[in-house]
């Protein structure tokens, strides 16, 4: 019987994490798991909790929360035979949109009582492990300010995106990709993505892989007040690599030069840093539980989900937001 335990952070996301252990424990197939359930107390619990567990000897540990529950879990998990699961509870679940996971606690349960196990991909900067994306520039700026946020959500997301990017001055960032010559940017963002999404559908690497051995580097050329509208179209409709606006390259080794120290994110988590900034891949070096039917899904383009009118209606009701957004943000 194999031994899996579940990490629970009860101040994740905006819903009550009070019924999971009974619903934990009555789904999960008990002829094969052998169940044990923890609620984190504080920032960095889930962390010691992953240790201690890697320690026992146990076959599975799932992070019951956003992305950040997540990275705290999966930090402890790099490089042991220990496997991730997920069950998204967070606000933004940026991870587990990318691997196609149901987004109801009864449907990734049923994904994690399968059991598939692959070898993903995941990265560093400045040593502090990512999993999804990491970023400097706007990309880290609007991190510091989704999680001061009193709400969560697509919207919110946006709105903050629109406030902030009227007011954000691009930096000049020098980059080397895997040991190359150094490349001066003027930027908005320099964002690096292990996995296709911030969360909330934000897709800044819409075609980013955690399998291929590749990191995507993004950058994205300054904005002016009439185009930043457009960055939220383009990341909500999973665009924004075709944008005359972004450079797209990849690579296993990134090295960044800015002009001092300063915001940095990794998973949505923003941390000063110093001016310099080392990002590297590690290529197959944590165990994930996958959802075995997801690549089926994932072969479909995406208006291949829907139908024509169904798709181009959700980007007309998307630019309507942000038209009202602009407006309320600029006070007309």
């Amino acid at each position: 019987m194999k031994k899996i335990s579940f990490i629970i952070n009860p101040k994740s996301g905006t819903e009550s994490k009070e019924g999971f252990p009974d619903l934990i424990k009555s789904r999960m197939d008990a002829t094969k798991y052998e169940v044990k359930i923890f609620f984190t107390e504080h920032s960095g619990h889930a962390t010691v909790l992953t240790k201690s567990l890697v320690e026992q000897g146990v076959d599975t540990v799932v992070a019951v929360g956003g992305d950040g529950t997540v990275n705290e879990v999966a930090r402890a998990l790099r490089e042991t035979p220990t496997a991730l699961g997920i069950i998204p509870a967070g606000s933004g679940n940026g991870l587990a949109r990318h691997l196609m996971l149901p987004n109801t606690p009864e449907g990734a349960i049923d994904i994690i009582n399968e059991g598939i196990v692959h070898e993903l991909d995941y990265g560093l900067i400045n040593d502090h492990p990512f999993f999804c994306t990491c970023g400097v520039g706007f990309d880290a700026y609007i991190s510091k300010r989704f999680a001061e946020a009193g709400k969560r959500g697509r919207i919110t997301y946006l709105e903050k995106i629109l406030k902030a990017g009227f007011q954000y001055e691009s930096e000049t960032y020098d980059i080397s990709i895997d040991g190359g010559e150094y490349e001066s940017y003027k930027a908005f963002l320099v964002s690096i993505a292990n996995a296709s999404q911030y969360g909330n559908d934000a897709y800044i690497a819409p075609q980013a892989s955690m399998n291929d051995g590749l990191l995507d580097i993004v950058i994205m050329e300054p904005l002016g007040i009439l185009t930043a509208p457009q960055v939220g179209i383009d990341l909500m409709s999973k665009t924004i690599n075709q944008s005359a606006r972004t450079k797209c390259f990849q690579g296993k080794d990134i090295r960044i030069r800015r002009s001092k120290p300063g915001l940095i994110h990794y998973d949505g988590d923003p941390i000063e840093t110093d001016a310099d900034l080392h990002v590297v891949m590690r290529n197959k070096g944590i165990r994930v539980v996958v959802n075995a039917h997801a690549d089926k899904r994932r072969r479909r383009p995406n208006f291949m989900q829907t139908t024509f009118s169904q798709f181009f209606n959700d980007i007309q009701v998307l630019q309507d937001e942000t038209k009202n957004l602009i407006q309320n943000t600029l006070n007309f």
